[in-house]
């Protein structure tokens, strides 16, 4: 192979950052990314954006050089993504944070509710109930961050890590100051409503968890490749049949039970706001789909079987 040139410019200034002598034809993106790091150290992988065109996408750590529509001399760009925080790091976070927060407000410690003789009484079965259900959905997720999920990004920014937190110890702050509240009233049709939306909350879970497998299989290899997933022997797979993103299908399902269960308004407007949420992430990614594979089925809906 003749070998090739690549210079790289900066995406903003378009000044020169470094030229690259001598690249192999089929080296890879990543290649290039570790090849830049040497000349720049504080610029490590992650942070790197390497782009085709100032204002277009990052390319894939997967892609080859002589497969890009460049010359012997290829241009590419580069964006200071800023510093990055792994995934799984991030999630750890989250996660514990979360789990945390709530036994703060199920103890029912004095600096939340105070001395009062009524405010340390037994609570309600259902809060009882509420507690560890919420624990085992993040204890659940704890176990899928370390064990199960391989993310095709491996890193955030990092000052994404503080709003985050901000957002999501916040509701769960929230959520279990009302639900935990010794003035907390139970749900208005009693053992029905509980038993039936804690039937619905262990399917979705296990629903979540089995799309979660089932999608961790398609990179057992290590591979980052974009791959179609398909419903497996595992019946709660099946929904694949019908939605691009299932996991989120579940995920708002579980929501939906746990706010039948505690029959609590700020669990409602979280549950709303997560459906909102993942309604545009399960779009894009329905959307990519789309545009990676021409055989993607079409009968299949972002989110929802048939609406959405």
């Amino acid at each position: 192979f003749v070998s090739s040139q690549v210079e790289i410019l900066d995406w903003e200034t378009k000044k020169q950052l470094c030229f690259l002598d001598k690249v192999e034809p089929n080296a890879t993106i990543r290649e290039i990314r570790l090849m830049f790091h040497k000349l720049y150290p504080r610029w490590y992988p992650a942070r790197q954006s390497i782009k085709l065109d100032p204002k277009g996408k990052s390319l894939r750590d997967e892609e080859i050089l002589q497969h890009l529509p460049v010359g012997t001399t290829a241009t590419l760009y580069f964006k200071d993504l800023g510093p990055q925080i792994g995934w799984t790091t991030v999630f750890l976070i989250e996660y514990t944070g979360r789990l945390f927060i709530y036994f703060l407000f199920y103890f029912r410690m004095t600096f939340v509710y105070g001395l009062d003789e009524r405010f340390t009484s037994s609570p309600h079965p259902v809060v009882n109930l509420a507690c560890i259900c919420h624990s085992f959905h993040y204890i659940k997720r704890l176990i899928e961050t370390v064990f199960v999920h391989r993310f095709s990004r491996g890193t955030m920014p990092l000052r994404n890590i503080v709003k985050n937190c901000l957002y999501y110890w916040g509701f769960a702050a929230w959520l279990a100051y009302y639900i935990n509240h010794p003035l907390y009233t139970p749900p208005s049709y009693g053992k029905k409503q509980i038993n039936f939306a804690v039937i619905m909350f262990l399917l979705c879970e296990a629903g979540n968890f089995s799309i979660h497998v089932a999608l961790s299989d398609l990179r057992r290899n290590g591979s980052k490749t974009c791959k179609i997933p398909y419903p497996t022997k595992n019946p709660f797979t099946w929904l694949f049949f019908f939605v691009s993103c299932p996991n989120y299908t579940y995920e708002v399902g579980t929501w939906i039970s746990f706010t039948i269960m505690t029959q609590c308004v700020p669990v409602g407007l979280f549950t709303l706001l997560c459906f909102i949420q993942m309604t545009i992430w399960a779009k894009d990614k329905h959307c990519t789909y789309l545009r990676e594979f021409k055989d993607y089925p079409s009968h299949r809906m972002p989110i929802i079987p048939f609406l959405l």
